[in-house]
């Protein structure tokens, strides 16, 4: 499903240069869960944000659905988020103008699904996460857990193949944490690879592997359950 081999990411200002990242390789299989955990600073999200396709490491592979993506444009590399990748971010980052229905149809919009597919995509997204009701509602209008429902449904709402999920459960209390995870796990039930960072053992401990990483480089690897 994914593999990167030896990437690297620094950061330079006119003072200092930042290693984020040292040769860090790893796979995802179709259907895991993974979880990425590590003090602030060791390169999570860093990493997160270059498994995505929003940034490019300064070298190293990347490879998405057997498809090698290291010196693609970046024409395609937005075609292969929108066609493959689901966010969700620990801010929620939902649009405060639009409704709940509205939030979840945007990726299906950049995609150009026609309207009838996308009504019925919407409507079966927010089934899964529970919220149908409130499909008419403002994001104001929901509490923290509710939105991070809604973002986990804008994520899957065109079935990607993977999940990325950066501190999905950060703002949330330990219910609505809790039915968060349910939903990502219920998406690596349906076939889809989840990514997730956290700070959280007890999150961490739900995923079928856990990698620590520090200073930017993987440390330790840990196959979980059965």
């Amino acid at each position: 499903m994914l593999r990167v081999e030896t990437i690297s990411k620094n950061y330079e200002t006119s003072e200092v240069r930042t290693h984020a990242l040292s040769d860090v390789s790893l796979a995802v299989g179709e259907g895991e869960f993974v979880a990425i955990m590590g003090p602030s600073g060791c390169g999570k999200s860093t990493l997160l944000n270059i498994l995505g396709l929003l940034d490019r490491p300064d070298g190293g592979r990347i490879e998405l659905l057997g498809e090698d993506v290291s010196r693609a444009s970046e024409r395609e590399l937005t075609r292969l988020r929108r066609a493959a990748i689901g966010f969700v971010f620990q801010s929620f980052n939902l649009v405060d103008e639009l409704t709940v229905a509205q939030n979840v149809e945007l990726g299906l919009l950049y995609r150009g699904t026609n309207a009838r597919e996308r009504r019925e995509r919407v409507a079966l997204a927010l089934d899964r996460v529970g919220m149908p009701h409130r499909a008419r509602h403002l994001p104001k209008q929901l509490s923290g857990g509710q939105q991070q429902r809604v973002a986990v449904a804008r994520a899957i709402v065109s079935d990607p193949r993977l999940i990325l999920a950066d501190e999905p459960t950060g703002n949330l209390d330990t219910a609505n944490g809790e039915a968060v995870m349910d939903l990502l796990q219920q998406a690596v039930g349906q076939g889809t690879s989840v990514v997730m960072v956290t700070h959280s053992l007890a999150q961490a401990d739900r995923a079928d592997r856990k990698i620590q990483l520090l200073d930017g480089r993987v440390v330790s690897q840990t196959q979980l359950g059965a």
